[in-house]
């Protein structure tokens, strides 16, 4: 059975897209590198911050490109090819307009769904690696689209998508050891407490 060996979080670099929608990856990735106490450092050749650590007693690698969401293939595609890992042994987070904000989904393999950074990596390495879609919702109108992911949550979707967090890292241990059914039933059926 396969388990995770590389955990990616898709966003957009720099401090100024750093609280926006379209850093949900980010933030997830961030968090496990906070509690786990891996530190990310950034590695040229990667065009990526990058760490290495013990996750729930699994060695696991963890990148953010630090090119913008549009290229993130320019990041995920050296380290995959360097380190020999295969597509399911690697986790893709991103964030997912199609979703309800501080709902999620893991899913293996299917299109990119027109999100940009997912687009870029598909035709380098194929589209069978796990996702974890995680939900922001999406703005009324498609002509909205673009701010809606580079706006900033409003204070109740900032507690909304922390508790969707929460539960992502408390799926975390399934999802290493490869439990990918058990991880799947928990993500998807996860609801917001009333």
């Amino acid at each position: 059975m396969s388990k995770i060996k590389l955990i990616v979080g898709l966003g957009n670099p720099s401090q100024q897209y750093a609280n926006t929608r379209h850093n949900a990856g980010f933030w997830f990735v961030e968090r496990i590198a906070n509690d786990f106490n891996i530190s990310l450092s950034l590695e040229k050749k990667f065009h990526g911050l990058v760490g290495r650590g013990q996750v729930h007693g699994h060695d696991v690698r963890l990148l953010l490109p630090q090119t913008f969401m549009n290229k993130s293939g320019e990041a995920v595609v050296p380290m995959v090819n360097f380190f020999n890992i295969a597509n399911d042994e690697l986790l893709i987070a991103h964030d997912e307009l199609d979703i309800d904000v501080a709902a999620m989904r893991f899913k293996t393999g299917g299109g990119h769904g027109g999100h940009n950074g997912l687009r870029d990596i598909v035709p380098h390495i194929g589209a069978d690696f796990h996702r974890l879609r995680l939900g922001i919702g999406r703005p009324a109108h498609k002509s909205q689209v673009a701010n809606y992911v580079l706006g900033t949550p409003s204070a109740d979707e900032k507690i909304s998508l922390g508790l969707m967090l929460d539960e992502a890292m408390k799926q975390l241990p399934k999802l290493l050891n490869g439990e990918f059914d058990k991880a799947q039933q928990a993500i998807n059926g996860f609801k917001l407490p009333n």
